[in-house]
């Protein structure tokens, strides 16, 4: 099949030409890269990346094509898709469509042929950028000045478009859940379990339901006095785009939340959860993206090979006293696990339920369920 040419335009100048693969448009993002292997599902599914362009590193990308079961989420948010060669068949049995035909269908801009390897390095070296991609015969120094223009990640307001409008339950399992409490030896326990939703990843969900949980998703605006008067045995505090510094509204509500019952925080979540305990965040160089990172957990001194997808992190060196760092990055020492020294409060920065591989961090849903 005959494809146009497109361009992928930084807001610094570069400019990397490329195949359109996707929805035949234009896009603007911040430009980010991403190191795993597989999972490109999930990413494009996932919401915490909305208003991003995602680079994928791994040189082939879509062989697998695309299925009715590993989608994180109703319907895609990023902005963009880059990769090095594009895969028109999909070899898989689950595939009920190929990539290329996902990306067309939900208006997803995306390019082949780019040097991922020459934009991932700039990217490392200069910091995350604003991005333009497009499709057809456009001007670079056009699309230059479209990325210049566009909006910062840190400037946008994602979590009110993509949190549900109102509360539901949901009640789908892991496929290996059973499996999973077989091989432990532990049988489901029964709890109820509040879920704020500021873009939760449905694989969370899956996991806390295979474990025997009673799950109700409420707005990301939801009040303390609404999530107390249902009485649950824990919250949980979601993964999600944006700035954490904006959601000053979710961090009040959080605080009342302490000492009142228990709760457990993923990526944003784990942001929310240390504002709320009055340390600071703030925006890395270029964030952490992939299903190989090593995290060292320092009560037990195991590393854990890790799934991430986040800009921000807490700082270490604004936390009180009576909160500690539980799990730390190896590549580059950020703060990936938090702990409340008293009460039963807790949140790590990488994705426990993305097991893309190594299970190795999934120990977290059976501290917060039954501990």
């Amino acid at each position: 099949m005959s494809r146009i040419s497109g361009l992928l335009a930084l807001e610094d100048g570069r400019v990397f030409p490329g195949i359109s693969v996707g929805y035949d448009g234009i896009s603007a993002g911040e430009v980010v890269f991403n190191t795993s292997m597989t999972g490109y599902q999930e990413i494009l599914t996932d919401n915490s990346y909305a208003g991003q362009i995602v680079t994928m590193t791994a040189p082939q990308i879509g062989n697998t094509g695309f299925n009715d079961e590993d989608h994180e989420s109703a319907s895609p948010k990023v902005q963009g898709f880059l990769v090095r060669e594009y895969s028109e068949r999909a070899s898989n049995w689950r595939a009920t469509e190929s990539l290329g035909s996902f990306l067309e269908r939900n208006e997803i801009a995306a390019l082949s042929e780019i040097d991922t390897r020459t934009l991932t390095q700039h990217l490392r070296t200069v910091g995350l950028l604003r991005g333009v991609i497009a499709a057809g015969d456009w001007d670079s120094k056009e699309l230059i000045g479209k990325a210049k223009n566009s909006p910062k990640l840190e400037e946008i307001d994602f979590i009110a478009k993509l949190s549900t409008p109102k509360p539901y339950d949901w009640t789908e399992p892991c496929a290996w859940g059973a499996e999973w409490l077989k091989d432990r030896g532990l049988q489901p326990v029964h709890k109820k379990i509040i879920v704020y939703d500021f873009g939760v990843k449905q694989n969370i969900l899956r996991w806390f339901v295979s474990m025997g949980a009673e799950i109700t998703v409420v707005p990301w605006n939801t009040t303390a006095k609404y999530v107390l008067e249902q009485k649950p045995d824990g919250v949980f505090l979601s993964n999600g785009p944006g700035d954490p510094a904006r959601l000053t509204g979710v961090v009040s509500e959080i605080k009342k939340l302490f000492g009142k019952v228990p709760i457990f925080g993923i990526c944003l979540g784990n942001q929310l959860l240390g504002r709320a305990f009055g340390a600071n965040t703030y925006k890395m160089k270029f964030g952490h993206r992939g299903a190989n990172q090593p995290v060292l957990n320092l009560k037990t001194g195991q590393v854990e090979i890790t799934s991430q997808n986040h800009s921000f992190s807490v700082d270490a060196d604004t936390l009180p006293d009576d909160v500690e760092v539980t799990h730390k990055n190896l590549n580059d020492g950020s703060v990936e696990g938090i702990r409340h020294k008293t009460l039963p409060i807790f949140s790590v920065q990488y994705h426990p339920e993305a097991a893309a591989g190594p299970h190795d961090a999934t120990y977290l849903f059976k501290q917060f369920m039954y501990d």
